[in-house]
Parts: structure tokens; C-alpha cells; sequence
């Protein structure tokens, strides 16, 4: 279950401390644009005060100037001057505001990225990569439009709202109140609709991970999808995600739409209030005509804007879900911290397996109080039946997972205490499903090391039988490859993996059925090499095809999450157990 989490901008604002000084300065700005941007009503009154009194105007009086032309001019000089302030003001709080935005946007999606890739392959393994897409994408980009929109709407209304309100109260008490009538009827509608949208737009954003989720893994399996004429059916299942998040979104977009028809009958109220009681009071000689045009705008100004409250209600409540999904990723515990204890160099590659016991979440055990032991520099095998718990075993090893009990140590050392930099930088590993990135062959050879040289490149190739092929392709080392090696044979790319793990010149190389996926003479090549590199690192294989293992210092053959013998090849067949049968169906032998 996700964290949850209360108040998502609060806990925002205080985890950005950093920006609080530019925050000030986009408000500050903001403040002094919407000063100048209620100035001109206010040039307005004083002009129509100007035409109508002369001499006996508020501007006469104030500048001590008769005449009508000079008063006009002086008001248009001030126009000027304020329109000036308004345009710069308004292009430095837009800057300030997006800059603001893209710098917390950019900042929480690398933070939520690098979070992300430090939680344990079990968290992964247990959701849809496109939740955790959909997370680092959309509910970012959803926050982004709330910092960049949604928060200097706000502050512009609520400022709206604090100068408008002082020409009021300064002309009349009695216009101020009917004129802000409507506000606490919008305010309070506000928070009714809040409430009622929040649980909507969490609905919208679960929605959202399920169809990113959906596209995501149809992309990534299409040919698995094309191989199984399941077009029509995997088009019909995206219609259906597609359509529940339609529907969910509809479903927020009426509510949050049904606001406004609200806003405006509020609006037509207060409005309507000036209108008429200001002109009586004017015509009664209670209130001056340049002063009654004054707030005749003013209410337009203060009331219209508050027909955008809809929308930014709508993208606060979006960016509200989007933060706290956000938030709820980095409040995702590190259960597989690095240590702290570095490895004494060279790294002999020493690994032993005491009273183990591990299991995956909250299954079962899968090891058993294992017990293994791989001196430095040999080449030892695990081997068994399917769910027998190698590959859980491969995983204590590299750290992927944290025994439930017992310890595995490198060169004596409990692999919890180690810094990754001493712990898996001294391991090449080749798993049995082989991950290439989009670049050049040569990229992914060097991917463990950006520094090798285009010769260190190339002996890592020749060593993991590699590099006949990759001299055929178009380009050679610098051929392309596409997103996961998808122009790659699984044999190339098994090759070009272990090539990568060689080039690290590592302690400790760990294969995960790293030849599964190779012709026969291939595989003798890569015996070969793997001989050769293991006559200066400890080797431990996975494999189910054991005449890749036959010639290993021992082999491990786990039952049921337990060792149920041990030995070398020959001992093994010799002994006649569970080894023996597998070698025997393997070669043909107990079909015979």
C-alpha cells in the first residue's frame, strides 16, 4: 500500500525550501502588476470627475492645476507611466512563475527518478511500470500547470478581491457590502466543490497510471501481440482503459464545470447591486459621477475574474492528486540501503551463503537455511528444477533482495554493510533476460565503464565471442541499436551482455542462464572464454542446459529451496541422485 499523504503542497513547501526566495519575488511582482492593472479604472473616474467638475476636481486639487486640458494631460502622462509598470511587471511575474514551475518540476521528477531506481526490484516487480511512467510523467506535468497557472490565478484573485475592496470601503461602506455579497457564496462554494472534486481527481489519476500502464506494456510485448493475431482483442482491451479514463475524467469535469453557472448568478447579483444603488446615489447627489464609474468597473473587475475559479479549482485539485501521488513515491522506504564498510582492493570475490532463508513480499520461503560456500577464483554452478530458487538465490548475491534471515558475505564481509561501490562494482552480471539500451553497440559494451578504450572495447568482445558478429553488422561498434536490442538476435545480445560484464574486469561474474539463447558453437566459444576469464575471477552459473556447467569446480543442485547435493560432474553422475537424472534427460539417455 502507497504512503498517503496530508496536505501535498504543504509538505511541498517545506521540502523546496530553496525556492522560497524566488516564490517571493513572483508574488511580489505579481502584486505590483495587479496594482498597476486596477490603476486606469481609477484614471477613469478622475477623467470623467475632470470633464464634469474642472477646476473643483480631485485632480485640480491634488496637482494644483486648473486648467481641464493640463489635468487630462497629467492623467495621461500617469497613464503612461502605469502601463509601463504594468507590462514590465507582468512579463518579470511570468517569468518568475514558469521558472518557478519548470525548476520544481524538473527538480521533483529527477528526485522521484533517482528514489524510484534506489527502491528494491521486489517494489517494481510488484506494479505496472506505467503507474511509476504515469507518476514521473503526467502527475509532474500535472503540478507543473498548477505552479504555472493555477497559483498566480490564485494570488491574482485574492489580490483582486484586497485593492478593490479598499476603493470600495474608501467611496462606500454601503456599496462595499452589497458589491462583496456574492464572494462568501462563492468562497463557500468553493470549498463544497473541493471536497466533492479531491476524491474525483484521485480516481482521474489511478485512472491515468491504468491506461499509461496498459500502453506501456502492449508497446513494449507487440511482437508477442502480432505473433498471436491479438490486435482486435489488445485494441478492444486500451478501448476499455481508454474509455474508464474518459469517463472518470467526465465525471470530474461536470462537477467541476457545474461551478459555474453558480459564480455567475453571484456575479449578476453584485453587479447589479452597484449598478442600481450607485446611480441613485448619484442622482441623488450622494456619491460623484467619477467616483460612481469608478466602482462600475470595479465590480466588473472584482466579480468577473471570479469566473475562473472553476478552472483554477479544477487544476488545483488535478495538481492536489498529482503531488500527492508525487510525494507518496518518495515517501517509499529504501529497504535495501547501500552500507557503508568498503572491500579491501583487490577484491579476491570470495562468496559463502550462511543459514539463508528468503522468500519474495510476504510469501513463503523460497530458501531454506541454505548453506554455500565459492572460494576465490573458482567457477561454481546452480543448478535444478524449475522454482527451485536459483534465481533467488543470484539475487541475495547481488544485493537485490535482503536474506529474511541468515547472511551472504563477500570476502567474509555480510553484504549489507558493504557500499555499492565495493559491492556490486566488483560483480559482472548477465541476466537471463538481456537488457539493452538504445545506442551504439559500443555504448552498451562500455555501459560499465564509459572510460574503456575502443580497444578495451573490443577485447571485452572478443572474449565474450562477439566480436565476428558485430564486425559483419552495418557499422561495426558503432551499429545502432534499438530500444531493449530489438535488432539483435537473443544470441547477439546475450553475447554483447556478457561482453559488458567482462569489460568491468570484475571479482565476481554472476550468469544468469547467460547462453540459453546460443547456437552450439557459440556456446563452445563462450565456454572457452568464460574458462579463460575465470582463471582471474570467481564465476557463479545458472543454468538448466548442464553441459554448460559440466566442467565448473562444483556444482549446487538446489530441491525445494535446499542443496540436495553437491559435487563436480563426475561425482555427481557417479552418485546416481538428483543431478543424474537431469543429465540423463538432458542427453537423451532415459528416453533410451
Amino acid at each position: 500500500m502507497e504512503p498517503v499523504i496530508e496536505r501535498p503542497l504543504g509538505a511541498l513547501w517545506q521540502r523546496y525550501r530553496r525556492y522560497r526566495g524566488r516564490f517571493a519575488l513572483a508574488v511580489l511582482m505579481s502584486t505590483v502588476n495587479k496594482v498597476a492593472d486596477v490603476v486606469p479604472e481609477l484614471l477613469i473616474g478622475a477623467a470623467v470627475d475632470v470633464v464634469v467638475r474642472g477646476s473643483g476636481s480631485f485632480v485640480a486639487d491634488l496637482l494644483g492645476v486648473d486648467s481641464r486640458h493640463s489635468q487630462l494631460a497629467w492623467l495621461a502622462a500617469i497613464n503612461v507611466v502605469v502601463w509601463v509598470v504594468e507590462s514590465a511587471s507582468e512579463y518579470a511575474a511570468a517569468v518568475l512563475w514558469r521558472g518557478l514551475s519548470q525548476g520544481i518540476e524538473h527538480d521533483l521528477r529527477v528526485e522521484a527518478y533517482d528514489h524510484a531506481q534506489h527502491l528494491h526490484l521486489g517494489w517494481h516487480e510488484s506494479r505496472a511500470s506505467g503507474s511509476t511512467l504515469a507518476t514521473l510523467n503526467d502527475d509532474v506535468n500535472q503540478l507543473e500547470r498548477m505552479l504555472d497557472v493555477g497559483l498566480p490565478a490564485i494570488l491574482q484573485t485574492a489580490l483582486n478581491v484586497l485593492l478593490v475592496g479598499i476603493v470600495f470601503a474608501i467611496a462606500s461602506w454601503q456599496l462595499l457590502l452589497y458589491a462583496f455579497l456574492p464572494i462568501p457564496v462563492i468562497i463557500l462554494g468553493s470549498l463544497v466543490f473541493q471536497r466533492r472534486l479531491e476524491p474525483l481527481y484521485d480516481r482521474v489519476r489511478g485512472a491515468v497510471a491504468d491506461l499509461s500502464g496498459a500502453l506501456s506494456a502492449n508497446l513494449a510485448g507487440i511482437a508477442t501481440i502480432k505473433s498471436f493475431t491479438a490486435e482486435e482483442r489488445e485494441r478492444a482491451r486500451v478501448e476499455q482503459v481508454s474509455a474508464a479514463y474518459r469517463d472518470t475524467n467526465l465525471r470530474a469535469i461536470r462537477a467541476s464545470a457545474a461551478f459555474v453557472p453558480l459564480v455567475r448568478m453571484a456575479i449578476l447579483a453584485g453587479f447589479t447591486c452597484t449598478l442600481l444603488l450607485g446611480g441613485w446615489a448619484t442622482l441623488d447627489g450622494e456619491l460623484e459621477l467619477g467616483l460612481y464609474s469608478v466602482l462600475v468597473f470595479m465590480t466588473q473587475r472584482l466579480l468577473w475574474p471570479m469566473t475562473d475559479v472553476a478552472e483554477v479549482l479544477d487544476l488545483y485539485q488535478r495538481g492536489r492528486a498529482s503531488t500527492a501521488r508525487i510525494l507518496a513515491l518518495l515517501a517509499e522506504p529504501v529497504t535495501v540501503p547501500a552500507g557503508t564498510r568498503a572491500l579491501d582492493r583487490p577484491v579476491r570475490g570470495r562468496v559463502e551463503l550462511r543459514g539463508v532463508r528468503a522468500g519474495y513480499a510476504d510469501g513463503p520461503d523460497v530458501l531454506h537455511d541454505l548453506d554455500l560456500v565459492v572460494p576465490a577464483g573458482e567457477t561454481h554452478a546452480v543448478v535444478g528444477s524449475t522454482g527451485a530458487g536459483k534465481s533467488s538465490l543470484l539475487r541475495l548475491v547481488l544485493r537485490f533482495d535482503d536474506p529474511r534471515a541468515g547472511q551472504v558475505l563477500l570476502d567474509g564481509t555480510d553484504v549489507r554493510e558493504l557500499d555499492w561501490d565495493s559491492l556490486r562494482g566488483s560483480i559482472g552480471y548477465v541476466a537471463q533476460d538481456v537488457y539493452l539500451f538504445s545506442g551504439t553497440i559500443a555504448e552498451n559494451i562500455a555501459y560499465g565503464r564509459p572510460d574503456a578504450t575502443p580497444a578495451e572495447v573490443r577485447a571485452a568482445a572478443e572474449a565474450a565471442a562477439a566480436a565476428d558478429f558485430i564486425d559483419r553488422l552495418d557499422g561495426g561498434y558503432d551499429a545502432w541499436v534499438g530500444e531493449r536490442g530489438v535488432t539483435l538476435s537473443g544470441g547477439q545480445r546475450q553475447r554483447i551482455a556478457l561482453a559488458r560484464a567482462l569489460l568491468r574486469d570484475p571479482a565476481l561474474l554472476v550468469l544468469d542462464e547467460a547462453t540459453s539463447a546460443v547456437d552450439n558453437e557459440t556456446e563452445a566459444a563462450i565456454q572457452k572464454s568464460l574458462r579463460r576469464a575465470g582463471e582471474r575471477c570467481t564465476t557463479i552459473v545458472v543454468a538448466h542446459r548442464l553441459s554448460t556447467v559440466r566442467h565448473a569446480h562444483r556444482i549446487w543442485v538446489l530441491d525445494g529451496g535446499r542443496v540436495a547435493e553437491a559435487g563436480t560432474h563426475d561425482e555427481l553422475v557417479a552418485a546416481d541422485g538428483a543431478y543424474a537424472a537431469l543429465w540423463r534427460v538432458q542427453t537423451g539417455e532415459a528416453v533410451a
